[in-house]
């Protein structure tokens, strides 16, 4: 029996080294699924499906200063040197884009070329090719450039920002800080991310929100995926208070964009000229409440007309201020973005269906969107 119990715990024994064994075989079986035969992880093979298409622009154009700030001149001396006159200075920007075709067609942000004299484009390779700026949209904050020179050149792949789903994989390439081939790693932390609540009201944008790290000289780079296409153009970095969080444009709406920049050098955005703010019935009850209201609102989601402009389709229409708006072309809105949606889907002269809660009373006004102005 007492050999019985002994050759009993051998097996035990022999059985628990056995399952170590094979644990740490699994884990390191793991491991090798991450990475691919050369011992590399899908981070890089996305990068070298990428890199390659990504460029740096140097941008340069001339500005006039004065000589010296008239605040700071002592009035005796400002006599003296009489009159100020401007002094032509260079004034030098830097940023990224990344090649989206073989025709050499770079997809950049509009502030990193808007208002340049010269565009220098510098390739993975190091060659620096001219670079000549096809068109800008300042409310999507994209650019389109051509490099001159017939170059030979990878283009990145494009893929689906529609397929985004909250914590995959984001890399991030540019050139931050002038610093060449920089990579860094995060996930999608939010997708439809509304520009305006990051403060830039003449934007009309959702953003890519990731916290992979995007900084100076990054804007116009490409984020990817980790299947190594192209999903958000990145544009700006939050700074002071919330900083580490980056924001990308979808390539979806880039790619839309880029197509009417190359054929028209421009983009077209339908406006009503209205302001609005968002009503629920939680705000317009407070507000019913207050003995100082001087009207009523209606207790009910919609987008609520605070101003409208001089001129504009919205006054040629008669919409007035106070006006909630509750649907358009039947589609029902429940705040200003909603709204927002669906006029940059408008055409440019066609009427366009508003459904408004008017003194509790809803009417249906058609109002000919105009191109925004102050674009050109």
């Amino acid at each position: 029996m007492k050999s019985f119990n002994i050759k009993f715990i051998n097996l035990i024994r022999v059985f628990i080294i056995l399952c170590f064994c094979l644990v740490n075989f699994f884990q390191n079986a793991e491991v090798l699924a991450l990475t691919s035969p050369e011992s590399h992880n899908f981070v890089s093979s996305a990068v070298k499906n990428v890199g390659p298409a990504v460029v740096k622009i140097d941008t340069e154009r001339l500005v006039e200063r004065q000589q010296f700030d008239p605040t700071l001149l002592d009035p005796l001396l400002r006599d003296l040197l009489g009159e100020q006159g401007f002094t032509p200075e260079r004034e030098r920007g830097q940023g990224s884009g990344v090649i989206i075709n073989d025709n050499g067609l770079v997809l950049t942000n509009a502030h990193v070329v808007e208002r340049v004299d010269d565009v220098s484009v510098t390739l993975a390779d190091g060659s620096v090719c001219n670079g000549q700026v096809l068109g800008t949209d300042a409310v999507t904050d994209l650019a389109l450039v051509k490099i001159d020179e017939n170059i030979f050149s990878d283009f990145a792949p494009l893929g689906n920002s529609e397929d985004l789903e909250v914590g995959d994989w984001a890399i991030a390439l540019g050139t931050p800080y002038g610093l060449e081939k920089t990579v860094t790693l995060g996930i999608v932390s939010s997708l439809h991310r509304d520009i305006n609540s990051l403060g830039f009201s003449d934007k009309r944008l959702d953003l890519i929100q990731t916290d992979a790290a995007i900084n100076p000289g990054n804007s116009g780079g490409p984020l990817i995926n980790s299947n190594g296409e192209v999903i958000g153009i990145n544009t700006l970095v939050r700074s002071g208070p919330g900083a580490g969080l980056g924001f990308a444009i979808p390539i979806n709406l880039a790619k839309s964009v880029s197509d009417q920049l190359l054929e028209n050098g421009k983009v077209i955005h339908p406006y009503l000229g209205v302001q609005l703010i968002s009503l629920n019935p939680r705000i317009a009850k407070e507000h019913n409440q207050d003995p100082n209201s001087l009207v009523q609102l209606p207790e009910r989601n919609g987008a609520l007309i605070q101003s409208v402009l001089p001129n504009s389709p919205a006054e040629k229409a008669g919409l007035r201020r106070g006006d909630l708006v509750i649907a358009a072309e039947n589609i029902s809105i429940k705040e200003p973005k909603a709204l927002l949606d669906e006029v940059e889907k408008a055409q440019i002269g066609k009427e366009f269906l508003l459904n408004i809660l008017r003194d509790n009373k809803e009417i249906q006004i058609n109002i000919k969107p105009e191109p925004l102005p102050g674009l050109t």
